[in-house]
């Protein structure tokens, strides 16, 4: 009775109308105690259509449908008393906010397109990641118990009429060696002294820290937001740039020069919240010069006929010579990072490291090339190829990880919707009738 009396006053807000009769907002469905506003569809619907994620459907039936779901999940999730980790809720939020203003074009564009201001824009996204978070949250929690043998893989794999079996693509091992030139000491003072004109001209007030941030900051995702970083906590920044960072208290001053695996920075700060700080940065890397890099260049050719000539092997001279930790304990195999195996498709190697392999044969060592580590820094290498496997239907034995991957995602699939087609008979569901005749993709909202 309770409910029911709930929903009536709920629908009666709904169609109250303002001194002119204008319908303020519209209660769709209703999941338990919780609504669903025709507002919360339309704002929805925005936001994917600037974060591109296509709805397969009609927006106003499959939105309402997962925010349900979103519902049935959160509830438990609440009951169960997991939570989102606000760090992670925060770093995501300004990341969004980061992407509609570079889409949109400015801040105040952004507000002039949501209608609000940017502080009401970051606390509805606020909620709103931090309902997807509970969301995986309590999927996960729901899976956790599941466990593949090789039994189930096999058993599947039998199941699957030959015409279906999936094609795995073609797959490679990669081994890296890496030399890593330093910029000289002339190119490093170089920087330092641009970064120190830079100060001197913020702090006179002759220029602001984020027009010259634009202008010339290398890191270009922040750049284009005039060097802001957004809130972040100093576990999601390296620890030089953190220390510094989180030592700031005046917005008008800017820091001393910070050098990071990034290269050389200055911040400033714009507001500190609770454990967390926004600030701007400036960062420029210093160049390596030709001659280094040629250097680097003939060092690691002699590397590489040594080890043709049989001399020593890749796998040992990438675990004493090469300069990339992360894969010199590994004999400088690459590691895919979606499953943690060696095993990985082209496309997933960086861009450079393909095209150096692409027609090279099994053993066959590269000669050296420039590219970019993951910090945007210039390094030099060269790379063999351990091994390639042709595309071709899957088969227990030689593709069982994928196979159990495949088993894996099905089993989670419909316990899942288990959970979710008992959670539906379980709960109160007020849809308006309007919006009944949909094609959901779980019947049982309609009872």
């Amino acid at each position: 009775m309770k409910k029911n009396l709930f929903v009536f006053l709920l629908c009666c807000i709904s169609m109250t109308a303002t001194a002119k009769n204008q319908v303020i907002d519209q209660v769709i469905w209703v999941i338990g105690e919780e609504p669903i506003l025709k507002s919360e569809i339309e704002a929805e619907i925005i936001r994917r259509r600037y974060e591109n994620e296509k709805v397969e459907g009609e927006p106003f039936c499959v939105i309402p449908e997962q925010m349900a779901l979103q519902k049935l999940f959160i509830a438990q999730a609440k009951i169960d008393s997991l939570t989102a980790n606000p760090n992670s809720v925060s770093q995501q939020v300004e990341s969004r906010i980061r992407y509609f203003i570079q889409r949109i074009g400015s801040k105040e564009k952004v507000e002039e397109y949501f209608g609000k201001p940017l502080a009401k824009v970051r606390e509805t996204l606020t909620k709103t990641v931090e309902d997807q978070m509970l969301v995986q949250e309590m999927q996960q929690s729901i899976i956790k118990g599941v466990k593949i043998t090789p039994a189930d893989v096999r058993k599947y794999y039998e199941s699957i009429p030959k015409d279906s079996i999936p094609t795995i693509p073609e797959m490679v091992e990669v081994q890296i060696l890496t030399s890593r030139p330093e910029p000289s000491f002339a190119e490093q003072e170089r920087i330092k002294s641009q970064l120190r004109d830079f100060r001197e001209k913020i702090e006179s007030g002759s220029y602001q820290f984020s027009t010259l941030a634009i202008l010339y900051s290398e890191d270009r995702g922040s750049a284009l937001q005039g060097g802001e970083l957004g809130f972040m906590t100093k576990g999601k920044l390296v620890p030089e740039f953190a220390n510094v960072a989180f030592s700031l208290y005046d917005p008008n001053k800017v820091s001393r020069i910070v050098e990071t695996e990034f290269g050389y920075h200055i911040i400033q700060l714009i507001e500190r919240k609770n454990d967390q700080v926004n600030c701007r940065h400036i960062l420029l890397v210093p160049k390596i010069e030709t001659k280094q890099k040629e250097a680097a260049i003939v060092h690691l050719d002699s590397i590489a006929n040594d080890i043709r000539l049989g001399k020593f092997t890749f796998d040992e001279a990438a675990r004493i010579l090469s300069e990339d930790e992360k894969t010199k304990q590994n004999d400088g195999l690459l590691i895919n990072p979606n499953d943690g195996s060696t095993k990985m498709e082209l496309q997933n190697l960086p861009a450079e490291v393909a095209k150096a392999i692409y027609d090279m044969e099994i053993g066959e060592v590269s000669k050296p090339f420039v590219h970019h580590d993951e910090n945007g820094k210039e390094v030099i290498s060269i790379v063999r190829l351990k091994s390639r496997t042709p595309s071709h239907l899957a088969n227990p034995t030689d593709d069982f990880q994928a196979l159990k991957t495949l088993v894996t995602m099905r089993k989670n699939q419909a316990l899942i919707e288990d959970w979710i087609k008992t959670k539906q008979k379980e709960t109160y569901i007020f849809i308006d009738p309007e919006y009944r005749n949909c094609e959901f993709q779980f019947p049982g909202w309609i009872k």
